[in-house]
């Protein structure tokens, strides 16, 4: 597998676009959320750099008065990463490392990193080590530290090109033997899928680090590996559920996330056929997060990717404990009163009428609501397992 270098203690920079995708209201969230990335893989945040530009720079992504401005930072703080919060193309990438003489990673080399450091089974392992090889492809003359005579010039011509060929191949065959042993992979999950019979299969989604496995560990009242961080879980976990005496599978997946990287969804489509083939999903909310609707959305946007948007779905809004309206004085007559000011009950009320009653505000952690959760699993399972097992009706009564 390609090692990443420990990223701990390691002083970075946060630079981010602002334009009419990405307006300066947004900015400062996405930014907040790169240093998460940032703090999750083991750097330290030391300052952040906007820039506002309709197009990014073909060459530097920023424009030239800005670079020097953060080259300046960068040699007077003996800052050692640098991270974009857009994807760069391999030569700005180069172009940009040339000029800092750091390392330079964007949000996907970011999670990447972050990946690769959770990646815990053989498993999990082998999709980032393909995603980070299709990452890393168009890249070699950057990253391959003996390629450094590839710069041209006399007595630089020849063998060179030779060499930064022959690693190309390497990594293409690599790349070709990774996902041969993927398709074997999916072959065993596939019919691991097949050996659980006909149970009803409840899936957790959402976005990342809202508490899919705190509330996994609730509900399967097993331990699964929870922690505050991003990217906490990456294989699939699959527990066995009973409600009341109505049994069911419940499977915690990999967590979705803004701007996820390609590589990351073709490599992990074995996980995502997890949720792809539940027969209905538990999408889990960090309420408390100021933006959470904007979560929704970027899940909403991925499991219609994969085809899943269209499942039965109950909302769980989580962390209802740390929810905290922003106050609103009652004398201000000049701003207006928005979603940010709505109470918890307001919400509710709101998400109610949208889900026709399935949704839940729950806190995990504390355990509260869990009995309402618990209801409205059994009412829905029941409806899925009647309709596969009509026999069986009487055994699980209504209500």
């Amino acid at each position: 597998m390609i090692e990443q270098k420990d990223l701990a203690f390691e002083q970075a920079i946060l630079i981010g676009m602002i334009n009419k995708n990405q307006p300066e209201e947004r900015i400062h969230e996405y930014l907040d959320e790169l240093a998460f990335l940032t703090h999750t893989a083991g750097g330290t945040v030391a300052k952040r750099f906007t820039q506002r530009m309709d197009t990014p720079h073909p060459k530097t992504f920023i424009g030239s008065g800005k670079m020097e401005d953060v080259l300046a930072y960068v040699k007077t703080h003996d800052i050692s990463t640098v991270v974009f919060d857009d994807e760069l193309t391999p030569a700005q990438q180069g172009n940009i490392e040339q000029l800092l003489k750091c390392k330079i990673l964007d949000r996907t080399g970011l999670i990447l990193d972050i990946f690769a450091q959770r990646a815990k089974t053989s498993y999990a392992r082998t999709q980032v080590e393909l995603a980070q090889y299709q990452y890393l492809l168009p890249r070699l003359k950057g990253l391959w530290t003996h390629l450094e005579r590839q710069r041209g010039g006399i007595g630089m011509r020849g063998p060179g090109e030779t060499e930064i060929e022959t690693d190309r191949r390497i990594v293409r065959d690599k790349i070709s033997l990774l996902k041969k042993k993927l398709v074997g992979i999916d072959r065993q999950m596939a019919t691991q899928r097949g050996n659980r019979g006909a149970l009803v299969r409840v899936a957790l989604v959402g976005y990342t680090n809202v508490g899919k496995s705190t509330l996994m560990n609730v509900l399967s009242k097993s331990k699964v590996f929870a922690e505050d961080k991003l990217f906490a879980t990456l294989d699939t976990t699959v527990r066995k559920v009973v409600v009341r005496n109505l049994p069911f599978l419940l499977s915690d997946t990999v967590g979705f996330i803004r701007k996820l990287p390609t590589q990351l969804v073709e490599s992990f489509k074995s996980t995502l056929d997890e949720v792809h083939e539940a027969d209905m999903l538990l999408h889990v909310v960090d309420i408390a997060h100021p933006n959470f609707e904007d979560h929704i959305a970027s899940v909403n946007s991925l499991l219609a990717d994969i085809g899943a948007l269209d499942k039965p779905t109950i909302m769980v809004f989580n962390k209802i404990d740390a929810y905290r309206p922003q106050p609103l004085d009652e004398d201000d007559l000049v701003t207006e009163r928005t979603s940010k000011h709505y109470t918890l009950e307001e919400w509710e009320k709101t998400w109610m009428a949208n889900t026709a009653g399935d949704a839940i505000f729950v806190s995990a952690q504390h355990k509260t609501h869990l009995d309402q959760l618990r209801d409205t699993l059994y009412r829905k399972v029941r409806e899925i397992h009647i309709t596969r097992f009509p026999y069986n009706h009487f055994l699980y009564p209504e209500g």
